[in-house]
């Protein structure tokens, strides 16, 4: 497994957690993790005619890690002066997708784009489902990740975070029996695993947007952190640092909390799974074609 290399092309292939929900930017869109490390894979110098640099990044000083190794990128995303001239980006997820959904509609695409790096995390919006036949959700994963195999490039799957709570423990074995699957996919196709499962930090109810079914910004940056790392590359933070200790909320605020996300998200939820009806019906990829990156 080539690890430490230089990636001139990525796709991300997916669900709504790829997709970048609840990462939102002030235009309503939403960035997320995967766009978070296409911007930094982007700033990475080109190897010179000699091979790939022996820093890709400038080192950390020596009172301590940044929060940062690279330069902030102004209003408009990362510097110009800073991005790989041929580095090239695809994010093909979409919120709602079942696997079999990733499988039919993302991989074949994915795996023609001949990216270096690809990601694949898919899965879990069929766990949570109230029927859910995991070893055929098991089965289409290892489609997807060969089908993408094909494509060349390095393959990067994840076990999902699990935020803390009640719906956490109800659908654990189901996403225990997934993941674990993953190991053999991985041994099977030198896929690195990126487990973000057993992440106390991302854990932490703090790290979800109000819908308690996405991460929030920290969250996303986070996940955009420890693929950076897993991919052999010079670590910027501790991605699984714990957050400082906090109150517990008192009674009356935990009770209009649960009441404001039973009205804004969990009815429609409901309503949609009745209905059979998904958020990402009719909705198109952010980023369908695998183009030179502009954050």
């Amino acid at each position: 497994m080539k690890m430490n290399a230089h990636y001139t092309s990525f796709v991300a292939v997916g669900d709504s957690f790829t997709e970048g929900m609840s990462d939102g930017l002030p235009d309503g869109s939403y960035r997320g993790w995967a766009d978070l490390l296409a911007a930094r894979l982007a700033a990475v110098p080109q190897p010179s005619a000699g091979g790939t640099p022996t820093s890709l990044l400038p080192q950390p000083p020596a009172g301590g890690t940044p929060t940062s190794l690279l330069p902030q990128p102004s209003a408009g995303g990362t510097p110009t002066s800073l991005r790989s001239p041929g580095f090239r980006y695809a994010n093909l997820a979409v919120r709602g997708k079942l696997i079999g959904q990733i499988v039919d509609e993302q991989c074949g695409p994915a795996a023609a784009m001949g990216a270096d790096l690809v990601t694949l995390v898919g899965g879990l919006n069929d766990v949570l489902r109230p029927k859910c036949d995991v070893d055929r959700v098991c089965a289409q994963l290892s489609d997807a990740a060969g089908q993408l195999a094909k494509g060349g490039g390095q393959l990067v799957l994840m076990r999902s975070p699990g935020r803390e709570g009640p719906v956490m423990e109800r659908f654990r074995p189901r996403m225990e029996q997934l993941f674990a699957h993953l190991d053999a996919v991985a041994a099977r196709h030198g896929a690195v695993v990126v487990d973000l499962y057993a992440s106390r930090a991302l854990a932490d109810p703090r790290m979800w947007a109000d819908d308690r079914l996405h991460l929030n910004a920290e969250g996303h940056r986070r996940v955009a952190e420890a693929v950076w790392q897993a991919l052999g590359l010079p670590a910027a933070s501790d991605w699984d640092a714990p957050l400082p200790a906090a109150v517990p909320p008192g009674w009356g605020a935990r009770r209009t909390a649960d009441l404001r996300f039973a009205r804004e998200h969990l009815v429609p939820w409901i309503g949609r799974r009745l209905t059979g009806r998904s958020s990402g019906d009719g909705r198109p990829a952010k980023r369908p074609e695998l183009l030179p990156y502009e954050g």
